[in-house]
């Protein structure tokens, strides 16, 4: 007979062997194949863990946990998680065991539970679907697990009254408003979220001075901390109130900005070795200027000094700012989280931004309903967002850019989507009515005049294709095609005149650009035709 009981310390050597044995050598969670440490886990307040044993032979068969403070002490959220079985008790309801006896002994401790499901098969996110989890985001490559990286998907079940002391009405960005929807859905909730179309980012200053957090300043950020502090936007596990050596035991640090010897904002961060992720859990600003200059940096030393693969922040839904700020520093929703932080007397919605520092190669991964809807969503996202680095590396060589600041391209480049051609596939056709304008990344892009049949040329790397007619509000003049594979970015007349609109200055040097590289391609169009002649 198996029976679920709480792990003893006797349970730790067994423990070890089921990870073992599920995972060779190559668990994310080293803490697991360690007796002490998972001594420590088995007496600790912080943390269930249970076992599953043949109460005949008293061998443990396997065992799951729940860690019940990830967030900060007052969320009340808890992470589901590290169930493992032995390989030959399997097909014997035992994960289903734990998974329920984890519900049952933690109903009345918390308000959310979370649980991050493998997707390398089906297993575990259908053990969650039936025991009332529901999917809320997809988090791709987080964990590595030996050579590769595995992704996940992030699952949520509520309990008490968690829901019903929600705020309502969250505003967010466009970027941000389908993933809330299909999450409210799958928790069976009404979507309630108000998009903002018009907030722009932070600004972008790079003139500030970085410095780590020490000991002797500490006790100056802090008192900073307690009297600016009253409207967060950015949620997660530590606060510098919690105290430095704690912060130290969490392997946390903070980046200063400073404007001459002034401390003008602070980010705190843990930076996890051997994942090599990095996640970020309290920003402190001083003035507003030093936002995106701290992300930058963070991002920055992340991709160049650290060799940091995968970067995870929590934002507020009320924060649209602060969203559209880490989406033009690359940034994806992966996961929008209904009522996780609790402040005051309410629960607020917080949106899961992620910036990958490695290739999107997700290998096989099993999605079932509607885990699958929501993972295509974040990886559409991630693919489309792939166009910013991508024009970032070939903005020397595109005309459109020429002339604009690194902030500026950053918010142009923010403004496309990405789409990939094969080759022989039209990109628009000589008079269809034109809605987009196209800036080749990679490849050639034939131009012919269908009704004289007659080609006129190429566009190769870095020039645009349909300008004149998106800025003329006209139909294409001639057919484009691709000559071999392309790879383009491509920005629809919406987002073109929102971003002028909002953005003047970006506009007038956009559509000094445009002429240029029109007059060029007329001007080789002419030599091609007099060559002809």
């Amino acid at each position: 007979m198996i029976e679920v009981r709480e792990a003893r310390e006797r349970d730790a050597p067994e423990i070890r062997d089921i990870f073992f044995a599920t995972y060779g050598e190559d668990y994310t969670y080293p803490q697991f194949y360690d007796e002490r440490s998972l001594k420590k886990m088995i007496f600790s307040d912080d943390t269930l863990m249970l076992v599953a044993h043949d109460t005949e032979t008293d061998a443990v068969l396997g065992t799951a946990s729940v860690i019940l403070e990830i967030g900060a002490y007052s969320d009340l959220v808890g992470e589901f998680g590290r169930l493992a079985v032995l390989p030959e008790a399997r097909q014997r309801g035992i994960g289903r065991m734990l998974v329920t006896e984890r519900l049952e002994r933690v109903r009345g401790r918390l308000h959310v539970a979370l649980m991050e499901a493998r997707i390398t098969h089906e297993f575990t996110q259908r053990i969650a679907q039936k025991q009332g989890f529901a999917p809320v985001g997809f988090l791709p490559l987080k964990w590595p697990f030996g050579e590769r990286r595995e992704s996940f998907a992030i699952m949520l079940q509520y309990f008490r009254k968690a829901l019903a002391i929600r705020r309502n009405h969250p505003i967010v960005v466009p970027e941000v408003s389908r993933l809330a929807e299909m999450a409210m859905q799958n928790i069976g909730i009404a979507c309630d979220v108000i998009i903002d179309e018009d907030s722009a980012p932070y600004p972008h200053i790079r003139d500030f001075r970085v410095e780590e957090l020490t000991t002797e300043g500490y006790w100056g950020l802090l008192r900073i901390r307690r009297g600016r502090m009253q409207h967060r936007e950015v949620f997660g596990p530590l606060r510098l109130n919690y105290g430095f050596f704690r912060l130290q035991a969490k392997h946390s640090n903070y980046l200063l900005a400073y404007e001459d010897e002034h401390l003008a904002g602070a980010l705190g961060f843990m930076i996890e070795r051997y994942e090599d992720n990095v996640r970020v859990f309290e920003l402190i600003p001083v003035e507003d200027r030093s936002i995106q200059f701290l992300l930058s940096e963070l991002e920055r030393r992340c991709r160049e000094e650290w060799g940091i693969k995968y970067i995870e922040i929590d934002v507020k839904a009320d924060a649209p700012r602060m969203q559209r700020t880490l989406i033009e520093l690359g940034f994806v929703p992966t996961a929008y989280l209904p009522a996780f932080a609790f402040t005051e007397v309410e629960r607020l919605d917080l949106v899961r931004m992620t910036r990958l520092l490695t290739p999107l190669e997700l290998g096989g991964i099993e999605l079932i309903s509607p885990t699958k809807e929501i993972g295509e969503l974040v990886i559409k996202s991630f693919t489309e967002r792939y166009v910013v680095p991508r024009i970032a590396e070939v903005a020397p060589r595109v005309g459109l850019f020429h002339g604009l600041s690194d902030e500026q391209t950053l918010r142009l480049a923010g403004a496309f989507d990405y789409e990939k051609f094969e080759p022989g596939e039209v990109v628009f056709r000589e008079g269809d009515q034109c809605d987009d304008m196209y800036v080749v990344l990679a490849g050639e892009v034939c131009i012919r005049l269908d009704a004289r049949d007659v080609e006129l040329g190429s566009v190769g790397v870095g020039e645009c294709l349909g300008e004149v007619a998106l800025l003329t509000d006209s139909s294409h003049s001639a057919t484009a095609s691709a000559c071999d594979e392309v790879e383009t970015a491509v920005i629809t007349r919406h987002r073109m005149v929102d971003l002028v609109r909002r953005r003047p200055d970006i506009g007038v040097v956009l559509y000094r650009n445009v002429a240029t590289g029109l007059g060029d391609k007329l001007r080789r169009a002419d030599s091609s035709h007099a060559d002809r002649r």
